[in-house]
């Protein structure tokens, strides 16, 4: 078979054009790759929900793919042993109650069961604002590639309407801080996006169920930037919280959405 590189070109972009007209309008939009909206896509998709995730690098993943200070290790409590086995990631107690698992392995099975389910993903895409309608509401996200920021090139951005909007962007609680800085009056959280604190891995993971709720109308927070809204603490290479995360902001944003 001769291969035709202008077929090869034609095939990338009309299925992918195909995939971007359908999902310009979505149940709900997810800002960040990480393992907490992996997680909450996979369910989301797999309730029937039309869902799509924006990350802003080339990978997806966030800190999971670099475990602790590059030793792609990564530590689960019991408490989110169960998603592991959801995965089928392979793990082994190191101590009772702490689960060692290959980062590698872990990111590539939740971005896997993520897809598999029926969310998409885009990677290289940026949010850089928000919309908001009715009752104040989050209705959706503006989208840009991202080289076109790093390179500050004058290109206007597109846009997605959603129904539910999930934070996922981890330290920067970027959307959090876009609503917070744009609308007038807003009221994110109790005082404002706050920032995280020190590390503390047992209060940041179980304070982190508490974080992970709607925090402004149409807008739910997860993961690490659920800590950094309400100003908990990180957690580091611990990710039983974010898993576990992941799984309560699919279930908020099903139970708004029904």
């Amino acid at each position: 078979m001769e291969l035709d590189e202008v077929i090869i070109t034609r095939a990338i972009v009309d299925e992918f054009s195909k995939m971007f007209m359908e999902y310009t309008d979505v149940d709900v939009a997810l800002a960040g790759g990480g393992p907490a909206n992996l997680v909450a896509a996979k369910h989301l998709a797999e309730a029937g929900y039309k869902t799509v995730l924006f990350e802003k690098k080339l990978a997806i993943g966030g800190g999971m793919w670099g475990g602790g200070m590059m030793f792609p290790r990564i530590v689960v409590q019991e408490d989110a042993k169960r998603i592991l086995d959801e995965y089928d990631i392979s793990y082994k107690e190191y101590e009772k109650g702490y689960y060692v698992a290959n980062s590698i392995e872990s990111v590539s099975k939740l971005a896997a069961g993520a897809t598999s389910a029926g969310a998409q993903i885009l990677n290289l895409v940026s949010v850089e604002d928000v919309m908001i309608r009715e009752n104040d509401t989050v209705c959706g996200l503006v989208i840009n590639w991202t080289p076109v920021g790093l390179n500050k090139l004058h290109v206007d951005p597109l846009t997605i309407r959603s129904k539910v909007v999930i934070d996922g962007t981890g330290h920067d609680a970027s959307i959090c801080d876009i609503v917070q800085r744009k609308v007038p009056g807003a009221q994110i959280g109790e005082l404002g996006v706050v920032g995280e604190k020190p590390m503390w891995a047992d209060v940041g993971e179980n304070l982190l169920m508490e974080t992970t709720k709607e925090i402004y109308p149409g807008l739910v927070v997860t993961g690490m930037a659920a800590n950094a809204a309400a100003g908990a603490p990180r957690m580091g290479p611990v990710f039983g919280g974010m898993l576990l995360s992941g799984e309560k902001a699919a279930q908020i944003a099903i139970s708004k959405l029904k």
